[in-house]
């Protein structure tokens, strides 16, 4: 599968090393940033074998090098810009900042681009576990979800905590509660999660987000309360070693996305 990434970030260069060691089986024919230079120093880090490989600062260079598959590793805006424009032209997509999709007229142009082009758009489960129970139970009906979201500190753009009116955290302390739409805005590089949640579940989440200068993980608990279940997940992530404001697992939950469609024979497993 010929394969293409933009975002050339902290979770743009794990897929990199995946895709260019072997683990994922593609072809990787494009790199876009709005800072090639990222792209570049990935290139030569992890794909010696891929010299081919197009470096792009827009979209009409990585279009042209005819990708079967995008991934989307760099932004909620980059999913409101070029994630539209790349299924028209037929080309499947993987979303990463989820969060974009809580925003009704991007989901209505990403529901139309792929109908128009026939192409489809995956979303990995990401730092959460459980999307496929919720999915099974939003069939008999969901009638509540709730996630509570702690993370360090350091996790958060200083200048947003400081708007809210929290200059300086010393212990343990709720800078959020509310509606999940208006957490994926607040908190754009934090909560992707409200955004897998609420489109698997149909429901909007209720969203506490905590900041904790002690806390080495970052930390989700979940409560959805439908018809046929009630399920409750509790999930502790090890930071990414690039970025403390993701986890590792969002980057690894990328990778099995990718191995799942681009291997061929498999097994799926999971709803």
């Amino acid at each position: 599968m010929r394969l293409a990434i933009i975002g050339c970030g902290a979770i743009g260069s794990v897929l990199v090393e995946a895709i260019c060691g072997g683990s994922v089986k593609a072809e990787l024919v494009a790199l876009m940033d709005i800072y090639p230079e990222r792209c570049e120093n990935l290139a030569r880090s992890f794909c010696r074998e891929f010299t081919n490989t197009a470096i792009c600062r827009d979209l009409e260079c990585l279009l042209n090098a005819k990708p079967q598959l995008v991934v989307e590793a760099a932004s909620q805006q980059a999913v409101k810009e070029y994630i539209p424009t790349i299924l028209s032209h037929g080309i499947s997509v993987v979303v990463l900042s989820v969060g974009a999709l809580l925003d009704e007229n991007i989901l209505k142009a990403v529901k139309e681009a792929s109908r128009a082009g026939k192409a489809r758009v995956y979303i990995p489960s990401g730092a959460i576990a459980g999307l496929d129970a919720v999915k099974a139970l939003a069939n008999a009906g969901i009638d509540r979800v709730v996630l509570k979201t702690y993370k360090n500190v350091k996790a958060f753009d200083p200048e947003t905590l400081r708007r809210l009116g929290f200059g300086e955290v010393r212990e343990r302390t709720k800078i959020f509660e509310g509606r999940g739409d208006i957490a994926v805005k607040l908190f754009p590089a934090n909560v992707n999660v409200v955004a897998a949640l609420a489109l698997a579940s149909g429901q909007i989440p209720w969203v506490e987000v905590y900041a904790d200068p002690n806390l080495q993980r970052n930390i989700h608990e979940i409560v959805v309360e439908g018809k046929a279940s009630t399920i409750s997940i509790r999930v502790e992530n090890v930071p990414h070693p690039r970025n403390p404001r993701t986890s590792y697992l969002a980057a690894l939950s990328a990778i099995q996305l990718l191995k799942e469609l681009t291997e061929e024979g498999s097994i799926a497993v999971g709803t």
